[in-house]
């Protein structure tokens, strides 16, 4: 698992964890973020500000994404990320926060639309990145033929 953390991965990581000191995504972390997802983002912000602060270089990084210097949260994902590689039980912790706090998103952009056909009734949801679900209920009136 280790193998497949990516400099995007980090990023995004890095992102979430370090969102709360840019200005814009203040507010906007407790409208996507249920009060559990945000002592996860908490959680994840202590458990790399911890790991990264032995190292002069990442120490200073933080420094400045804390001051709000969203340049600097590349520098600190690159740390992350060598980390990450480095350390795969602190890279499986942090992928576990991580997947815990996507589990307390509120945000859905999702749309549902029905379809009803005669007696046939289709329902199809389209979500993130276009992932969509389909689904057919098929409606009797009397009994329902066997087979």
């Amino acid at each position: 698992m280790v193998s497949l953390i990516t400099l995007a991965a980090a990023e995004a990581i890095a992102k979430v964890a370090f969102g709360k000191f840019f200005e814009s995504s203040v507010g906007k972390l407790g409208e996507k973020f249920t009060e559990t997802g945000l002592k996860k983002i908490d959680e994840l912000y202590q458990t790399i500000r911890k790991r990264l602060s032995g190292n002069p270089g990442a120490k200073d990084a933080l420094t400045d994404v804390e001051q709000g210097n969203q340049e600097a949260l590349q520098r600190v994902a690159v740390y992350l990320l060598d980390v990450m590689k480095a350390d795969g039980n602190f890279a499986t912790d942090v992928q576990k926060i991580a997947d815990e706090i996507n589990i307390h998103r509120v945000e859905d952009n999702s749309s549902q639309n029905q379809y009803n056909y005669g007696g046939q009734n289709y329902q199809t949801e389209t979500g993130e990145n276009n992932t969509n679900q389909f689904g057919n209920t098929i409606h009797y009136h009397g009994t329902p033929p066997q087979g």
